[in-house]
């Protein structure tokens, strides 16, 4: 049961993480085409500015429960993504000094520069996530040490690429009516006239991944054709992402957000469904696969991260829900911030 519990944790600290941090980059995909001049981009990057580290403690979290609690599935991950997750980490320190660099200097060209590096490395991050992802849900070749024998290249299959660029749909709409939310005038109502835009690319291109999935990822969607129960979450997705339409065309800015919210949530718990018990699935041979029971650590160690998270999880909720909070509202641009 622990091993359960940790895996529904790790899904939900996934989930939070792209929920928050997601609209993060999505807020950075959406600078360059949606900003027309300094003060509408100054507007965007400092409506984000208070509370994108933060939202970024989410992944740090899913990363040590991911070390802590399935230490052969953290070690077995790296020794077939390490370039690629070397690349995730330079593309994430391209983004915080871009976002840091473009208000030192009052230059045009210096601010155009930076914020196109910002607005670059937010789709890449995007895309590198969901190609990450796409490559976990296909499976991958895992020998019986745990061992991954790939290249870069070898990430770069079709199914992870559609992946990729449906994640980079899904956040712009996400950092789209986290926008709606902040700003206001002719800003507002140019990004509320492409939030509708947002949601339809997002919902095409998601119903392709799962027509995707069901012609050829038949060890995700084995589970919702032999079991009825779990249809409820995909289902629920296209509620919520139904609603996040609906609630757009009514003038329902928050509510929009919360459908949104939902619709990543759900659309996160639906692929660890597909996936369970496995953690990372053996293309090699499906004996090798490693799950929430072979590849966890020992009842001792769960129970002490078990311990650890009751007591700093909720400060960590409290942190974060005080820093929306505290800069709840209207973004307005001084002399100030970014």
């Amino acid at each position: 049961m622990l091993a359960e519990l940790w895996f529904a944790l790790f899904v939900l600290i996934v989930s939070g993480y792209l929920i928050l941090d997601g609209f993060d980059m999505g807020v950075g995909m959406l600078l360059i085409p949606i900003a027309k001049d300094d003060t509408e981009r100054r507007t965007l990057l400092n409506s984000i500015g208070p509370i994108w580290d933060g939202n970024e403690v989410w992944l740090v979290i899913a990363g040590g429960v991911l070390f802590a609690v399935f230490p052969l599935a953290y070690a077995s991950l790296f020794s077939g993504f390490y370039l690629a997750f070397m690349l995730v980490l330079f593309v994430m320190i391209l983004r915080t000094v871009s976002m840091e660099f473009r208000s030192k200097e009052s230059s045009t060209r210096w601010r155009s520069f930076w914020d196109a590096a910002f607005a670059i490395t937010s789709t890449g991050l995007a895309f590198l996530l969901g190609v990450a992802f796409g490559n976990v849900l296909a499976g991958v070749p895992l020998d019986a040490e745990g061992n991954m024998s790939v290249t870069l290249i070898d990430l770069l299959k079709p199914f992870p690429l559609l992946v990729g660029v449906t994640t980079v749909a899904m956040l712009a709409m996400h950092g789209s009516l986290y926008l709606v939310q902040k700003t206001e005038g002719e800003l507002q109502a140019r990004i509320r006239a492409a939030v509708p835009r947002l949601i339809v690319a997002f919902f095409v291109l998601n119903t392709v991944v799962v027509v995707a999935m069901v012609v050829s990822q038949q060890q995700i969607t084995s589970r919702y054709v032999h079991d009825i129960w779990p249809v409820v979450f995909p289902a629920a997705a296209l509620v919520s992402i139904l609603l996040a339409y609906r609630f757009v065309r009514q003038g329902l800015e928050f509510e929009a957000f919360l459908a949104s919210s939902a619709t990543i949530a759900l659309l996160v718990i639906s692929g660890a469904v597909g996936m369970f018990p496995n953690l990372i699935i053996s293309t090699t041979d499906p004996a090798y696969s490693l799950t929430i029971y072979n590849a966890v650590a020992a009842d001792n160690t769960l129970v002490i991260c078990l311990i650890v998270a009751v007591i700093g999880i909720p400060f960590i909720l409290a942190y974060t829900a005080g820093v929306y909070y505290f800069f709840r509202g209207k973004t307005r641009v001084d002399s100030h911030g970014y």
